[in-house]
């Protein structure tokens, strides 16, 4: 991830929520922070971090569904929706070595921090994401994001679910968590908001009608509900 000269600014994130044998037996993937970490130390967490300034460049195999890239410029100075999508595919490899895309070559010179994926023979592919949920981390923290969180079916990896052999450290105890029991660990409790968001509607594959928003400002504190423009999704 890139650094920032300043730790307390608010910072766009993408953070991902795998969902495996949901229509069975829902499992999603999570893993733990380090004691050190300057961010939820300890707590268990989706994986998931900062958006690069790269991001916004990295070419897609397939884009956002449309109706989740409207409800990602609500709210927001400027179309993220393609920086964000890039962010969460990823972080999702550097945090858990999960690829997800589609085979194919890259044209041109690949970003540094994209090399791995790359080499892996993949494109990133966002059509499977499901922008459910955001929030801001509230004032006081060492740390501030802007985090939207994604849905995706595990299904739609192109990997090994298994195999976390090409993640870096940052995350240890990578595990699928069984999702009703999942709200049981050490959570942060945006996380623990989140996982009953997801658990209420793992049977349900459609886009929410509206998406959670947890806005903490300086001033206050606001629950929002995103709606943006319903628009028919890619093919």
């Amino acid at each position: 991830m890139t650094a920032t000269a300043d730790k307390t600014a608010i910072r766009d994130a993408a953070t991902v929520i795998v969902l495996r044998d949901r229509a069975t037996d829902p499992h999603v993937l999570m893993g733990q922070r380090g004691a050190t970490a300057a961010f939820m130390p300890n707590k268990f967490v989706f994986p998931g971090g900062a958006v690069d300034i790269g991001d916004a460049d990295v070419p897609m195999a397939r884009p956002l569904p449309m109706t989740c890239a409207a409800r990602l410029t609500e709210d927001c100075t400027g179309d993220l929706s393609h920086a964000l999508a890039c962010a969460a595919i990823r972080e999702l490899w550097e945090e858990t070595g999960l690829v997800l895309g589609l085979p194919g070559a890259w044209s041109g010179e690949v970003p540094a921090d994209w090399r791995g994926f790359a080499g892996t023979g993949h494109m990133p592919a966002a059509d499977g994401l499901q922008f459910v949920f955001r929030a801001i981390t509230p004032p006081g923290r060492p740390r501030r994001f802007d985090a939207r969180f994604f849905l995706i079916d595990a299904g739609d990896i192109a990997s090994d679910l298994d195999d976390f052999s090409s993640a870096c450290e940052e995350l240890s105890h990578l595990h699928w968590v069984p999702l009703s029991r999942a709200r049981d660990i050490d959570l942060p409790f945006i996380t623990e908001v989140v996982l009953a968001e997801v658990e209420a509607r793992a049977d349900d594959p459609a886009p929410p009608a509206s998406v959670p928003f947890f806005r903490n400002d300086d001033e206050q504190s606001l629950f929002l509900r995103l709606r943006g423009h319903v628009m028919p999704d890619h093919d």
